[in-house]
């Protein structure tokens, strides 16, 4: 099976921060299926490294306030472009994050609040019907 994984969980350094957050089940995902790296934010035209952003409503806006929606809508289109060139049938995307985040990202505020919903690439995905996995859900993958 071929699956889109965020770049960073292999070890790419493209994280806004500039670092990776490698993942030692991400990179043994590899042996059983064909993966497609990608980082969404990079795709939409944004810088490594870069301030950091969150989602707030339907913005994606940095800590200082600028508004960042367009390139992280931009760099989802890619990515789902990728994603259907290659052939992915499904995606593993990177916690928390406001691009590839499923299920819980930050909440817009920069304190470190957790809430509810989806990444800009991760809602995507889901709407097109492409299964969506965190790398805390990556062990299901590993047969």
């Amino acid at each position: 099976m071929k699956i889109l994984i965020s770049a960073c969980l292999l070890g790419t350094c493209c994280r806004y921060d500039g670092a990776s957050k490698p993942c030692a089940d991400a990179v043994a995902l590899a042996e059983y299926h064909t993966l497609i790296p990608v980082c969404p934010e990079q795709l939409g035209g944004l810088p490594t490294p870069r301030p950091p952003a969150e989602r707030l409503g339907e913005q994606v806006l940095t800590r200082d306030g600028t508004d960042v929606t367009i390139q992280y809508r931009r760099g989802a289109e890619e990515t789902l472009r990728l994603c259907e060139l290659f052939g992915c049938e499904a995606a593993v995307l990177k916690e928390r994050s406001p691009s590839c985040g499923c299920g819980e990202i930050y909440d817009g505020t920069h304190t470190g609040t957790l809430t509810e919903g989806d990444g800009v690439t991760a809602r995507l995905l889901q709407a097109r019907g492409i299964p969506i996995y965190g790398e805390s859900q990556i062990k299901s993958l590993l047969k």
